[in-house]
């Protein structure tokens, strides 16, 4: 739920995000803007990014476009490079650019595979690969990865995409040990579904995107958790409330949880017998 006691963020706290253009890095864009924090929006379109950014200045906050592929180290370097550059420093780099597919394993070809890994893990580590070397330089910084429940717990439909976020959940876990008494920091995300564009992403890429049921939440909900985060850093955020039980559900009884997860099946219908 939003907070009602809005403490303003630093004024002097500079905040990159990645996958900026829509949903949950735009909400994220916004709210941390709205809080007093500047941002640097990365994304590979740049007519979205600009738009955001114009709004943003004309509500009297700062923002600062620099379009870029989460898969070009290049880009990525870009990106902290120009928010040092304009801002003076980098304190948080938020890894929130991702796509998704639903199929079965038979659907999943080398090429999609391929480019989930490619966008949602290396993307993930090249951006923070690149913040690190800011962090490095002025003493401090904050990684923070916007992974899914779908990485604490696959379901059928998803077994690449949950890989990915799998993925993302223990590097961030391994920067967090790795920065152990340092003052940098790492946190990772756990969002549910969220009506945003992924699936519209889903369905021009791959022709197809599932629609089935599971619990939802809004981008801003999930901007506002991130807000939290970026404010006072924590090691894991659930925005939905009840969501942490996952973890606990597959740990301890991992075949319960495969009939439960049943419930949440992402393969076309007529494939999952729903037809």
């Amino acid at each position: 739920m939003p907070r009602d006691d809005h403490r303003l963020l630093p004024v002097s706290k500079v905040v990159a995000i990645t996958g900026a253009s829509a949903g949950i890095g735009r909400a994220c864009a916004e709210r941390l803007a709205r809080e007093g924090a500047a941002v640097v929006v990365s994304a590979r379109r740049a007519d979205r990014l600009d738009e955001l950014v114009a709004a943003i200045i004309a509500r009297g906050g700062r923002a600062l476009a620099v379009p870029g592929d989460v898969t070009n180290p290049a880009d990525m370097r870009a990106l902290v490079d120009r928010a040092v550059a304009n801002f003076g420093r980098l304190d948080v780099m938020i890894c929130n650019a991702g796509i998704g597919f639903h199929g079965s394993l038979a659907d999943t070809t080398p090429e999609i595979a391929r480019r989930l890994f490619d966008v949602n893990v290396l993307g993930t580590v090249y951006a923070a690969r690149a913040a690190y070397d800011a962090f490095a330089r002025q003493g401090a910084g904050h990684v923070i990865a916007v992974s899914s429940v779908a990485g604490l717990r696959g379901g059928a439909g998803m077994a690449i995409y949950a890989a990915t976020k799998a993925a993302q959940i223990a590097f961030i876990e391994s920067l967090r040990t790795e920065f152990l008494d340092t003052p940098f920091r790492a946190s990772i995300v756990y969002p549910v579904s969220t009506p945003t564009e992924f699936r519209d992403v889903m369905r021009r890429e791959y022709g197809y995107a599932s629609e089935g049921p599971g619990l939802q939440q809004s981008a801003e909900d999930v901007a506002e958790a991130i807000a939290r985060c970026v404010d006072r850093p924590r090691a894991e955020v659930y925005p939905k409330r009840g969501t942490r039980m996952l973890r606990l559900a597959a740990a301890l009884a991992p075949s319960w949880t495969d009939r439960f997860m049943r419930r949440f099946d992402r393969r076309p219908r007529a494939e999952n017998g729903n037809a």
